[in-house]
């Protein structure tokens, strides 16, 4: 098991997304309780960005929305940055 640590700016941008997706909240709490059991789940489809945003990972939450992230797996910890659509959380 793996710790999400939530950021501050992640914590806002997650309460803005769920109020304007309300629709989205069961799919977006078993997201990141599989992101919590294993990562490397395919059902996430994690993969490391590239540009602006190397050294970041993102998962798919949606077909059209993704999560971005920094593993720090040898720590144990997976730390949440954003939350939004496609064209949202690859913005740099």
């Amino acid at each position: 098991m793996y710790t999400l640590v939530w950021t501050s700016t992640f914590t806002r941008t997650a309460k803005r997304f769920l109020r304007k997706n309300p629709h989205l909240r069961g799919e977006f709490e078993r997201t990141l309780q599989q992101l919590e059991k294993d990562p490397s789940h395919p059902k996430l489809r994690l993969h490391p960005l590239k540009g602006n945003l190397a050294g970041k990972h993102t998962i798919s939450l949606t077909y059209s929305h993704r999560i971005v992230l920094t593993l720090a797996l040898q720590d144990g910890e997976i730390v949440l940055l954003d939350v939004g659509t496609h064209d949202h959380a690859y913005r740099s």
